[in-house]
């Protein structure tokens, strides 16, 4: 049977159609009548927390969020975006919390094991955690192999492992590694690899290649925001200055933070990378000072391991955001 056209289950799909389109205005305007039609459904206080957050309004989101886990506190998903919430807001003990929750409710969820690894990175810039559960999980579950794939590159290349990153690209093959939103070419891992090993005729291959693959994808989706300013960093790469620059502006201008609060940052460290890569050092720290400043932030252990911020590790300014976002006990 149909849904009736003023019930709640149809704002709930205009609001579902709405946020898959990425407008998020008009998921927003559906709530009240959602929320008004179901008053006490886990769904749509959860969506509206997800609404919030991509506006900008964490606080209100996370409200939302714990709201929803009270009507269903054995929602995993819930839980596991609630985790997100606190980390981004730096309450780091109730995100390990909410991790440690997803845990006990579900022993082999994958996103929780995952994510309280991976925390020890952006956090204290400590690999080991992940190392040893990546172990594990290829040791262990041969199945879940596929799944790991994006976390096996980071760490190889937070770790500076040659060998490891190689061998870990040459595992996705054709497929894309990264987060979801913001996907990295095979090819674009190789000429990372080669540019951090000094070898300028093969990254300049492999970044050409890069190149051609990014432009497929661009021809799918015309200014798609992540693969323009992904594209911005191949044409750094490969030397192409006033390109990369147009084109990691351009994604920025498209995709501004105050838009898409989880996906907009991304275009700024994006920019910032361009930038240094292609030697404006200045426009490079500059955005790298608005990613510390509101939520989310950059963490310490991602400016601390990522090769890509390398041609700022010299600046004093570079070394004065990384001392700022340096926890307490570590050196």
């Amino acid at each position: 049977a149909r849904a009736a056209p003023d019930s709640g289950d149809t704002h709930l799909a205009l609001i579902e159609h709405a946020y898959a389109k990425r407008d998020f205005e008009t998921a927003e305007r559906e709530l009240a009548a959602a929320q008004s039609k179901l008053p006490n459904d886990s769904r749509a206080t959860a969506l509206a927390g997800y609404i919030h957050r991509r506006l900008g309004r964490w606080e209100e989101s996370t409200r939302d969020l714990e709201k929803a886990m009270e009507l269903d506190p054995r929602n995993v998903g819930v839980l596991h975006n609630l985790a997100i919430n606190y980390v981004t807001l730096e309450n780091d003990a109730a995100g390990i919390r909410a991790l440690e929750r997803m845990i006990e409710i579900d022993p082999k969820n994958l996103g929780a094991r995952l994510g309280l690894a991976s925390f020890e990175i952006t956090r204290h810039g400590d690999t080991r955690p992940l190392r040893n559960l990546l172990e594990a999980i290829s040791r262990e579950e041969p199945a879940n192999a596929k799944k790991i794939i994006s976390h096996k590159i980071a760490l190889a290349f937070f770790e500076r492992d040659f060998d490891a990153i190689a061998s870990a690209l040459e595992l996705l093959g054709d497929g894309w590694y990264g987060s979801d939103f913001a996907k990295f070419s095979r090819e674009f891992g190789e000429g990372l690899l080669a540019r951090m090993k000094g070898d300028a005729a093969a990254s300049h291959a492999r970044f050409s290649a890069a190149r051609l693959r990014q432009e497929r994808t661009l021809q799918e989706q015309p200014d798609y925001p992540p693969a323009l300013s992904i594209l911005g960093m191949i044409d750094a790469g490969l030397g192409r200055k006033e390109d990369a620059l147009r084109e990691g502006q351009r994604a920025v201008e498209l995709l501004p933070a105050t838009k898409d609060a989880i996906n907009g940052p991304p275009m700024i460290d994006h920019l910032a990378i361009i930038a240094a890569w292609v030697g404006e050092t200045d426009l490079a720290i500059e955005q790298l000072r608005r990613r510390t400043q509101a939520p989310p932030r950059l963490r310490y252990g991602e400016l601390l391991l990522n090769p890509m911020w390398d041609p700022l590790r010299s600046d004093p300014r570079f070394q004065g955001i990384l001392a700022s976002l340096t926890p307490e006990g570590v050196k």
